[in-house]
């Protein structure tokens, strides 16, 4: 019997699960490393499916578009608290419902890069369309349901939502909403985990663990970014950056200052760092930049220059490379350092 599916198109029945109900299974193993069920026959096929998809995430309703359920892969790596899983499979519709929420388990968070075919999100009030490309999060401690009409792949990231340090409520507003992995903060983070999921296999444990933790921190920064858009800075992020910036002038000369040193000196995370400053609209790498290159445009001006020469006025002011400086002297003035010493003044 045929029934219209999400989008108006026609699909067979639905083919549901039929086990027992999930709070009266035995308690789930490991996630295995990859699982296909290519060789099952339709009904196990099913019942199989179904127990993949709750084991490599939370416990889902799966109901499949066609009367005899396409084959299905998904291909697993563990790094650190983050579980990647490569998924391929046909036509179906995935629901974490209240009950499912309600049996238990900690709250965490899927982040889904579609690679083939779209994927019909939907949570908090919204439905949006995610397509090649583009990626989407979603909440496990609330309801959500995704619709796959037609043959897919997607790369998926699953973690404790405890490892993602942003409000709720700035969490909460982009739940199903897709996010385009060609510009912005969401290509950073498209591109960084696109490439950490290809990478898996050969990190090891130490190697992956720091993968994870900078892909967490990028996710963070975009959640930050798209809230930052909506929310005017506050009087006290506006005195934790003067005192940074400070802090920064201070040591300007020392060539280990770092976004790491910095944010220990100020007894602030490295991302609230990072936050401050993308709020002007800057990084703080290109602001300490910024400053040591001025104070140097000034000393290669001045008596100084003539006993340190240009590469001591560099290190004076914290470039350890001559050639990175003179580089970067260049981009910012438009001529050499030793241009600059024989004009005497800037580029007309």
């Amino acid at each position: 019997m045929s029934r219209p599916g999400p989008s108006g198109m026609v699909t067979r029945k639905a083919q549901r699960w039929t086990g027992p109900p999930l709070a009266d299974r035995p308690e789930r193993n490991p996630v295995p490393a990859s699982l296909s069920t290519m060789r099952l026959s339709a009904s196990d096929r099913t019942e199989s499916w179904h127990e993949a998809v709750s084991h490599a995430f939370v416990p889902m309703m799966v109901n499949f578009l066609e009367e005899v359920p396409s084959p299905g892969a998904i291909v697993g790596h563990q790094l650190g608290p983050m579980r990647i899983s490569r998924v391929q499979a046909g036509p179906q519709v995935v629901t974490r419902s209240r009950r499912m929420i309600a049996d238990g388990g900690p709250p965490s968070l899927i982040l889904s890069l579609q690679e083939r075919g779209t994927a019909l999100k939907e949570q908090d009030g919204r439905e949006s369309v995610i397509r090649p490309g583009e990626f989407s999060i979603t909440d496990t401690s609330r309801v959500f349901r995704k619709t796959l009409e037609e043959e897919f792949v997607f790369t998926s990231f699953h973690f404790p939502r405890a490892e993602l340090d942003v409000p709720e409520r700035d969490l909460r507003a982009l739940t199903a909403t897709p996010f385009s992995g060609s510009e912005g903060s969401a290509a950073l983070v498209a591109t960084y985990f696109s490439r950490m999921a290809r990478e898996a296999e050969v990190l090891d444990e130490a190697v992956g663990r720091r993968a994870a933790a900078t892909a967490l921190d990028l996710l963070a920064l975009l959640v930050d970014d798209r809230s930052d858009r909506s929310r005017p800075q506050s009087p006290q992020s506006a005195a934790s950056l003067e005192r940074v910036k400070t802090h920064i002038l201070r040591n300007l000369r020392d060539p280990d200052l770092s976004p790491t040193t910095i944010a220990e000196a100020n007894f602030i995370s490295v991302r609230f760092l990072h936050k401050l400053f993308h709020l002007e609209g800057t990084t703080v790498g290109g602001w300490i930049r910024t400053q040591r290159l001025e104070r140097c445009s000034r000393d290669l001006l001045r008596p100084v220059a003539a006993e340190l020469g240009v590469a001591g006025v560099a290190r004076r002011w914290g470039f350890a490379n001559s050639s990175h400086f003179s580089r970067a002297f260049r981009a910012a003035y438009g001529m050499t350092p030793r241009d600059w010493q024989v004009r005497g003044k800037p580029a007309q």
